[in-house]
């Protein structure tokens, strides 16, 4: 995201940049045209637009407890949140930032980091009218190919609400494609086979590349793609939605406890991919497929 605001978004002055990691950021700015905030303090009291993307709950609201408090203030700042968190964290987020000056946008995003890289993300948009019209300009063309606005609903929360049901839809694939794949291999169909009615049938959808990686071996690597401990936290975001709607989300709670087993088996390494090696697992095959 941040290298297609650099590349495309005609910033002047260059983008301010500060991350969590001091590390992670420098080795970012490096050959780039990008200022390098010293602290989060600093980076909010010299700009105009703060996009932030952060892993999980308690870390957006640590940021925005300290970012809300800069001894220069926030008003009429523009907070664009871009995390995939509760709706209720979100809704917590707007009444503080409002409560300090601020206008708030809630803007999760949907797309890999394939997708992001290529500046082909979806956002989806609700809050501040006035912070929409004024973070445009760096959405669709720039960062992303389009946007779902929900700004007409006066509740913030619905975008991350849409956000979380969203990444279920996801993470059933995963869980779909593993099985899938697991019955192929035990009954004699084949994994190849199998993916040849994926190409056929979902060849232009994000069904195939994910085949892909499990038939190629990539549902287990050194770095993630999409994190367990992320997609675990996504799931149980959606189960407390269930819950608190009187409904169920079965598909979900399955792929929840596989989640957990990727973590135990894997570590800080799981994907959600990685759903794969554990239905393997329970059907009688190695976790990691040998080639």
């Amino acid at each position: 995201m941040a290298s297609n605001l650099i590349s495309k978004g005609n910033l002047d002055p260059p983008l301010l940049l500060w991350n969590r990691s001091a590390e992670k950021a420098k080795a970012f700015a490096e050959g780039k045209s990008v200022t390098l905030a010293s602290s989060l303090e600093e980076a909010v009291a010299k700009a105009d637009i703060i996009f932030s993307c952060i892993s999980n709950d308690a870390a957006v609201e640590s940021v925005y407890e300290t970012a809300l408090k800069i001894p220069d203030g926030v008003k009429g700042k523009i907070f664009a949140e871009c995390s995939t968190i509760h709706p209720d964290t979100t809704r917590g987020l707007e009444k503080a930032t409002k409560a300090a000056g601020g206008l708030f946008v809630a803007a999760p995003v949907f797309g890999a980091p394939a997708m992001a890289n290529a500046g082909m993300l979806v956002f989806v948009l609700a809050g501040s009218k006035a912070g929409i019209e004024s973070i445009k300009p760096y959405l669709d063309g720039v960062m992303g190919r389009m946007s779902i606005d929900l700004s007409d609903d006066p509740d913030v929360g619905k975008a991350l609400t849409l956000k979380v049901i969203g990444n279920t839809v996801i993470l059933g694939m995963v869980e779909s494609l593993s099985e899938g794949h697991v019955l192929s291999e035990k009954t004699g169909l084949g994994t190849e086979n199998f993916e040849k009615f994926i190409t056929a049938m979902f060849g232009q959808s994000p069904y195939l590349p994910y085949s892909k990686r499990l038939t190629g071996g990539d549902y287990v690597r050194d770095k993630p793609l999409f994190g367990a401990d992320l997609a675990a936290k996504d799931a149980r975001h959606a189960l407390s939605l269930a819950k608190s709607s009187g409904t169920t989300m079965p598909i979900v709670e399955i792929a929840a406890q596989h989640l957990k087993e990727v973590e135990e088996e894997l570590g800080p390494k799981g994907d959600i991919a990685s759903i794969y090696g554990v239905v393997r697992k329970k059907a009688g095959l190695p976790f990691i497929e040998k080639k």
